[in-house]
């Protein structure tokens, strides 16, 4: 017989390689395993260890167009006009309409008319400001006749989605070399043929002003061959700063994240979000580290900087847009702090020159938690958050152990873990690698696993089962097996599934995990890093294998685990059973990892009395199936209800399936 037990530990691992042979032989095990019934029991009447309340959560970063482009809601892309010039002009459309010419300012061009003429470029001459709107795009209109335009257009991040019946939110600085105007705000095809939504704003005079307008589609098809144009029918000079084009977004929050990506994330019933990353924290150099004070406060005021992964980050995602999320979810923050090293190698030990950033730290959890009374507490409420966000951990750096390196981490990690302990005592305080100076509360742990079969390969599976318990508890902060492309194929969605019933029976030392990467733009060049959870184009969405694995769990978690024993051989089938304290319920995850049917007897012990009605939802498919834009639900759970459950009763596990039951035992 073998027991499950709860046990764990956990060690950083990039990756595990399982030999052909010794996958061959686990398969020739389940094969006869499958051949014939085999009994599994659960012991209701024995609780034991807690499930962590906060098992499940989101890991983010900006990677993969993950929030430009992807659940920022803003449709402009380069809409402050600091793109580099050389740099490829990922996202754009394309064709040009009659008449366009080609621009070297990324995702942006000119329209005219024919026989209109005009061009455009950069500007730094007479900003908005010198803190972030140094730069401004120019457009001189030299010719245009009665009946034509000149403008410049805007070929978003993969067009404009535009859907039917909705309500778009337009904004732009403006300055004129005199009266130049009425100008025109166009939703429109990308040869300019079809307006799907139009609006216009007074003639522009010769002072900075922001312009809004609201533009609002009729009962049109959906489409994303689109772009945004403003023009002018009247020859001058006119410069434009900081466009932007909002659609509807979740919970109607200015600045406020896709509305479609926001169901999904709310349907894996996340507990928190580990933010702002991930290398993004880090950055590639000092000058791009993610510098919370530059992310706060108006849009205006904000210069962004250059993501780690070859695109520049508007920070319309800022600090106050991650604890909304946060928010909006449900979910509470798990604040990563920046902690001096940075992906270019720059690492700062000395104590005088950590110093700022130490402090940056703190005033960071500050704006955070503060009431009105802090400094950054009352910048919080002008920023329009009056109250103080809920925080239990802060996490002190990325990955700082990567590749057996510490980078200095043994002199880093106590000047912050000190000074953060000292005025924030109740913090639980995580560390990115193991660490000797200082015992942290929590240690991070990364897996990210090439092949379903290094996942389930019993070194990784089973790597918590026997780690002691007498040190800090675990944070999977990034994990994935990484099967499938761009998005998570069935077979890695049950190895994912394997994996989590694992932390949850080690969830006495397992208090914290998280997929990563999170999203990802299916669009040409959008992508950076597979595999992923959720991808998505510029109108729709849709959920890996691994995601689905994930809602099911996350839908479904227990409050108390109970013990089970089988007769199976080990790793055959991966399984956990708790108890609901809210529901009664008695919640079973069997994952079947193999390529047959399963057939299971389960008894369930020390009930007096289980009803014949029981939920079932499972996961299955081939191997190899995915989910896309046109098949979103090509792998998606199933839900029925089991009509024998007793006691004792049998029951086939398909091959590759993760199934849940839910039993009413007393």
């Amino acid at each position: 017989m073998t027991r499950r037990t709860t046990t764990s530990g956990g060690i950083w691992q990039l990756s595990v390689v399982v030999p052909t042979t010794a996958f061959a032989a686990f398969l020739a095990i389940c094969a006869a395993a499958s051949a014939q019934t085999s009994h599994l029991m659960v012991e209701v009447d024995k609780p034991g260890i807690k499930i962590s309340p906060t098992l499940y959560g989101l890991m983010t970063e900006e990677i993969n167009y993950s929030y430009d482009g992807g659940l920022y809601a803003e449709t402009i892309q380069n809409r402050t006009f600091k793109d580099a010039p050389a740099a490829p002009a990922r996202g754009g459309a394309a064709g040009r309409g009659a008449g366009e010419a080609a621009s070297a300012v990324p995702h942006w061009s000119v329209v005219q008319s024919q026989g209109a003429t005009g061009t455009m470029a950069t500007d730094t001459a007479n900003p908005v400001n010198t803190t972030a709107l140094q730069v401004s795009l120019r457009l001189d209109i030299t010719a245009v006749a009665a009946g034509q335009r000149v403008g410049v257009a805007n070929d978003g991040f993969w067009g404009i989605p535009v859907k039917p019946n909705t309500k778009y939110q337009a904004s732009f600085y403006a300055r004129s070399d005199g009266a130049v105007g009425p100008l025109t705000a166009d939703i429109e095809s990308n040869d300019g043929a079809t307006v799907y939504a139009t609006g216009t704003v007074p003639a522009i005079t010769g002072q900075w002003q922001k312009y809004k307008l609201t533009l609002a589609t009729g009962n049109v098809t959906p489409t994303a061959q689109t772009r945004f144009v403003i023009s002018a029918a009247s020859k001058g000079s006119i410069w434009f700063s900081l466009v932007s084009l909002m659609p509807p977004t979740f919970n109607d929050r200015p600045n406020g994240n896709r509305i479609d990506l926001m169901n999904m994330l709310a349907g894996m019933h996340p507990t928190f979000l580990r933010f702002p990353g991930g290398n993004y924290l880090e950055g590639n150099d000092i000058a791009n580290y993610f510098n919370w004070e530059i992310t706060i406060g108006p849009l205006e005021n904000r210069p962004g900087h250059l993501s780690p992964w070859r695109y520049r980050s508007s920070d319309g995602m800022g600090l106050l847009e991650f604890l909304e999320w946060c928010e909006d979810l449900k979910m509470e923050p798990l604040l990563a702090v920046f902690a001096g090293y940075t992906l270019n190698g720059t690492t700062i030990t000395e104590p005088a020159a950590l110093q700022p950033y130490v402090q940056q730290a703190l005033d960071e959890i500050e704006y955070v938690t503060g009431d009105q009374t802090t400094k950054w507490g009352k910048q919080r409420a002008a920023d329009g958050h009056p109250e103080p966000f809920k925080l239990t951990y802060v996490e002190i750096g990325n990955e700082d152990g990567l590749s057996g390196r510490n980078r200095g981490y043994e002199q880093r990690f106590p000047a912050f873990f000190d000074a953060i302990r000292a005025k924030y005592p109740a913090l639980k305080l995580i560390a990115t690698t193991t660490v000797r100076a200082r015992t942290p509360d929590v240690v991070d742990d990364h897996f990210y696993l090439r092949t379903p079969a290094a996942m389930l390969a019993a070194g990784q599976i089973h790597k918590y089962d026997r780690a002691a318990r007498n040190g800090p508890k675990i944070f999977v902060g990034e994990w994935a097996t990484r099967e499938g492309n761009p998005t998570a194929d069935l077979h890695s969605g049950i190895a994912d599934a394997a994996w989590m019933t694992e932390m949850e029976n080690n969830s006495d030392l397992v208090l914290l995990a998280s997929y990563a990467p999170l999203f990802v733009n299916v669009n040409p060049g959008g992508m950076q890093w597979p595999t992923d959870l959720i991808g998505y184009d510029t109108l729709s969405s849709f959920g890996s294998a691994s995601y689905w694995a994930q809602a099911m769990f996350g839908a479904n978690m227990g409050t108390t685990l109970l013990p089970m024993t089988t007769d199976l051989p080990a790793d055959t089938m991966f399984y956990t059973a708790s108890h609901d304290d809210k529901t009664g319920d008695v919640i079973l995850k069997i994952v079947n990892p193999q390529d047959r049917v399963l057939s299971v007897e389960l008894d369930i012990k020390g009930a007096k009395s289980v009803d014949k009605s029981a939920s079932l939802t499972v996961l299955t498919g081939p191997a190899t199936a995915v989910n896309n834009i046109a098949n979103p639900k090509n792998v998606a759970p199933k839900e029925s209800t089991i009509t024998d459950a007793a006691a004792t009763f049998t029951h086939e596990f398909p091959p590759l399936s993760a199934s849940i039951i839910r039993l009413k035992a007393q």
